[in-house]
């Protein structure tokens, strides 16, 4: 059985919780219900960290007038000038750095070495990013005809509406608003219910690095009725979300119907390959961290391992061991390995799965159930699982299940291996392990995904990089490096015609 930190139920702050408000046109609000809902600590349920708006279409309708209202001043502002305030709030994030994780392990869960780099990941993108204020925005080229110059220009595309997700609840909302900012568009941000206090955070420091009132807007409330609202309003000329494909599937439907743009960053079903060759020791620590770490909650953890049956057994016999080595328990404690699910619906989620995968016929190895125990009481925590002898055709080998749960298939050979890799629906991740160069290169042109690591886990995702994936992890789009600001930018092509005057 995994360890346990202790948890203290005693509350980490003896004030009252904090109240938000939407922050619509420079100025905190109420919703137009004025109903709120509890943000709470899923390592211990009762506490309540703050309290947020439950928002109606009414809020969402004042945030886009907001929006468009703001949207010709802030385009009319120099590129450089957007990206200034950009880095003000990176370095404002970097001083606050302890502080913001710290909450934002509260508020979500996991240990606060993961929400120390969610955070620098933010500070990180908001530095690289606001360069970009100051970079060509578009080329110069030749023309085939003479006296003709030709070029193109980066354009904003108005009012963005971006719906973010509760595993990275400060990082993703900063990838993602920072680029819409420096590219002069108009941002209405609707954050995941579960963790929108670090949302509120990022707003509230780009409120002090001097973001003018009405470009970034932030409403709070169920996701289905401001997300459908945000969605179709024909005023918003862009969706960016994160979410699982499910969504994303609903959402492209509602934006193909106005030929909206949209950005679609989606589910993944994200495998690590192990050759027989490859280093067991490395491979072993790089699944327990990418599978295990944010308890398995990221869209490109690791849920698979496909492994040369000459060391399968050798390989999860030492990954189970890691498992059960995992403390487990309060991510505000420094010890802590693996914090609790974002809520208890998550943990009926996960154990349904490890249910399926036992009737399916897979052994199960170590883990498989909810912690409630002693210390975890009042939690959303469930044990580290590894099942083997798994099949890839079992359902636990093909459904994103988005919980600490890893599955190992044996294969007899690369073919094999790659064929196991890429025979999902999904394309997000995918790593190999080996020590043949030409085996990791093959690897490189094989694997079907947006982004593959060599001798390394399938999570780590680089600012200046892009991110995202193939088939239904996403809709093509890519996020992060030096590209994240065309995403949010309509391009122009220009001719300029100077003949002679005769």
């Amino acid at each position: 059985m995994a360890t346990t930190t202790p948890t203290d139920t005693t509350p980490t702050t003896a004030e009252a919780p904090r109240t938000f408000g939407n922050y619509i046109a420079g100025e905190w609000r109420p919703s137009a219900a004025d109903v709120t809902f509890d943000d709470t600590n899923p390592a211990r349920e009762r506490e309540v960290v703050a309290r947020f708006q439950r928002s109606t279409a009414a809020d969402v309708d004042a945030a886009i007038t907001a929006a468009a209202a703001a949207f010709p001043a802030w385009r009319a502002t120099p590129p450089p000038q957007r990206g200034e305030i950009i880095l003000r709030a990176a370095l404002l994030l970097e001083r606050r750095q302890a502080e913001l994780a710290r909450l934002m392990t509260r508020e979500m869960g996991k240990p606060i070495k993961e929400t120390l780099g969610d955070v620098q990941t933010g500070i990180d993108f908001g530095k690289f990013v606001a360069g970009e204020g100051r970079r060509a925005e578009g080329d110069t080229v030749p023309s085939a005809i003479p006296d003709k110059l030709c070029l193109t220009l980066r354009q904003p595309l108005g009012v963005v509406g971006i719906i973010t997700p509760w595993n990275f609840p400060l990082a993703i909302p900063a990838w993602k608003t920072f680029p819409a900012l420096v590219a002069g568009n108009t941002v209405v941000l609707k954050p995941a219910s579960d963790t929108p206090l670090s949302a509120a955070m990022l707003v509230e420091i780009l409120i002090e690095a001097g973001l003018p009132a009405g470009v970034l807007n932030f409403v709070t409330g169920p996701g289905g009725t401001l997300g459908d609202t945000l969605v179709t309003d024909p005023r918003v000329a862009m969706i960016s979300l994160t979410g699982s494909t499910e969504v994303g599937r609903h959402v492209a439907e509602l934006c193909g119907r106005d030929l909206r743009r949209c950005s679609l960053e989606l589910g993944g079903k994200n495998a690590v390959i192990v050759m027989d060759d490859g280093n067991l020791d490395e491979a072993v620590a790089a699944v327990a961290w990418a599978g295990f770490g944010t308890t398995g909650q990221r869209c490109t953890a690791t849920s698979r391992v496909i492994i040369h049956e000459r060391v399968a057994d050798a390989f999860t016999e030492r990954l189970a061991a890691a498992a059960r080595d995992l403390r487990i328990g309060d991510g505000l404690d420094p010890e802590t390995g693996m914090g609790p699910l974002v809520n208890r619906g998550r943990v009926g989620a996960v154990h349904a799965y490890t249910e399926i995968g036992e009737r399916e016929g897979a052994r199960l190895v170590t883990g498989g159930t909810p912690l409630s125990d002693g210390e975890l009481a009042g939690g959303a925590f469930y044990a580290p699982t590894v099942f083997a002898g798994v099949r890839s055709e079992m359902r636990i080998a093909q459904e994103e299940i988005f919980g600490p749960v890893v599955s190992v298939i044996p294969v007899a050979d690369y073919d094999d291996a790659i064929r196991a890799a890429n025979s999902t629906v999904y394309g997000l991740s995918c790593a190999i392990f080996t020590e043949n160069a030409r085996t990791a290169f093959r690897a490189m042109h094989d694997i079907n995904a947006g982004l593959v690591y060599i001798n390394a886990g399938t999570t780590g995702a680089e600012p200046h990089l892009p991110f995202g994936g193939t088939k239904q992890s996403g809709n093509g789009h890519r996020e992060l490096g030096r590209k994240a600001v065309e995403e949010f930018s309509e391009i122009k092509t220009v001719f300029v015609s100077y003949p002679p005057v005769k």
